[in-house]
């Protein structure tokens, strides 16, 4: 192949596999996307449903703030638009404890002036909580290159970006959501805390996120996840990208510690300069290279499930008339107990889709539930087969169903079922480790996972993926694309 024809071949088409592609087309290489699914967009997906769509991936988007770093990355690959229009949403989420309803708004003041008010014994905790998500604001994930290659002067105007966060990781980077939550006395305070991400996260990265809302850098693109990752699609095939749906991957051509190319489940084999694997990493490393190249920090992360947990969920969506529910937003809330993978639930979350008209028919709208699910609960799913897995599913659904209607009862008669997805769906899917649709948890007094994206022994190949930075998710994924990029752009003395 020629210096100015070089090639690189992208295994998986999701949002890693697209920005990677995005910025091979722009650094002037010739890029084929290969995906196994009919459509892109990997775990940033939604499908329809007796005429409502269910959207299965962005409750909220990191890197909306015009000016910062992940939204240029964000405009780019073309998910952030001109046209893009954003959900005007003023709650991040709201938590129901022993009858008392609390919110965590996107006005800070207001926040401040609602716990105090529902607890003005957990004053001095609450004005702690509150001025330290002020010290997170302008906490931004750096985007410009990859962290093992930054330089002092990278690392200077980083720091001046992020000059209160010292105060934050100080003050609750070694506690995890369960110890932040043990500091306040109200039940309804306590519930809040530990709601909305695993109670084993670390603190500080539950105040970043609400930082996140509050600084208006963690707004809701309307259109949904699919939206998003079709305006990426549009984006790449505009440079002159080549995209391959249905066409799944088999291995990775390795030959004399270099990857030249892949070889497709159909038995055809491409060639390529470089190969970029934007699949879960266990795939990767379990079918498409083999375990042998796994070094010794992957072993022991995905080894060792105490330190580094990983966490799914049931989800099912329903269709209701939009006059019979009087929520809004994210709601977590109370429930007698039930079992969903074997696992005892006594709280779960709904959260309506009111500004989203599109998703469903006129005077309706979308409510989608979340039941979280561990490793424990992953091997139940999977131990069940047909009719079994069928049954078990109906038998949740119709326990959540009872639960929405005691705690909400103008659904009565109002609400039709849409459809259930479990951890097995994201196996099936996505090759989803465990079925994981993030990264591996921050555990307090664990260091947070990070590897440079590269693997050892095998030049040429390279790795865009959520997994390769705590905690996944969207913008590590887009990152990760960027950053393969930017390692195969500096070996060729190319820009991106």
């Amino acid at each position: 192949m020629g210096e100015n024809k070089k090639k690189i071949v992208i295994v998986g088409g999701g949002i890693a596999g697209l920005s990677a592609g995005i910025y091979g087309r722009l650094a002037g290489y010739e890029v084929d996307i290969y995906e196994k699914n009919p459509v892109a967009g990997g775990e940033c997906m939604g499908w329809n449903r007796r005429g409502c769509h269910i959207d299965n991936c962005i409750h909220w988007l990191t890197g909306t703030k015009p000016g910062t770093g992940l939204r240029r990355v964000w405009e780019t690959v073309g998910a952030l638009e001109e046209s893009t229009e954003f959900a005007d949403c003023d709650i991040f989420y709201t938590s129901i404890a022993g009858g008392t309803q609390v919110t965590l708004w996107k006005d800070l003041e207001k926040t401040q002036a609602e716990l105090l008010k529902i607890s003005p014994e957990d004053e001095i905790e609450i004005k702690k909580f509150v001025q330290h998500v002020r010290y997170a604001l302008k906490c931004e994930m750096p985007v410009e290159k990859p962290m093992d290659a930054m330089g002092i002067r990278d690392y200077i105007r980083m720091g001046a970006s992020m000059a209160d966060m010292p105060k934050v990781m100080k003050e609750y980077g070694s506690m995890d959501l369960k110890d932040l939550a043990g500091g306040f006395k109200h039940p309804a305070l306590k519930a809040l805390f530990t709601d909305y991400l695993p109670e084993d996260y670390v603190a500080s990265s539950f105040l970043v996120s609400y930082a996140t809302i509050v600084s208006g850098n963690g707004e809701i693109p309307k259109g949904g996840s699919l939206a998003m990752a079709n305006r990426m699609v549009k984006r790449f095939r505009n440079l002159g990208g080549k995209l391959y749906c249905s066409t799944p991957v088999s291995r990775i051509l390795i030959e004399k510690g270099k990857a030249v190319g892949i070889e497709r489940a159909d038995k055809k084999t491409v060639l390529a300069d470089y190969v970029i694997s934007a699949v879960d990493t266990m795939e990767m490393f379990g079918t498409l290279i083999g375990k042998k190249y796994m070094d010794g920090k992957w072993k022991s992360c995905y080894a060792d499930s105490e330190k580094y947990p990983l966490f799914s969920a049931v989800q099912m969506a329903f269709d209701v008339e939009a006059g019979a529910y009087e929520g809004k937003g994210t709601i977590f809330f109370p429930c007698i107990p039930f079992e969903a993978g074997g696992k005892k639930v006594e709280r779960i979350s709904v959260k309506s889709y009111e500004y989203e008209p599109g998703f469903a028919p006129a005077g309706k709208m979308v409510l989608q539930v979340n039941v979280p699910q561990f490793d424990k609960e992953y091997f139940y799913w999977t131990g069940l087969e047909g009719k079994e897995y069928k049954r078990a599913k109906e038998e949740v659904v119709k326990a959540v169903e009872e639960r929405l209607l005691a705690q909400f009862p103008g659904l009565k008669g109002h609400m039709e079922f849409l459809d259930c997805w479990t951890p097995v769906t994201y196996k099936r899917y996505c090759n989803a480790y465990h079925g994981a649709y993030m990264g591996f948890i921050t555990k307090k007094g664990v260091k947070s996972f990070r590897v440079k994206g590269t693997v050892k022994g095998v030049k040429n190949l390279y790795i865009a993926s959520q997994w390769i930075m705590a905690p996944g998710g969207l913008p590590v994924a887009v990152a990760a694309g960027k950053f393969a990029l930017w390692r195969i752009a500096r070996k060729d003395k190319r820009n991106i």
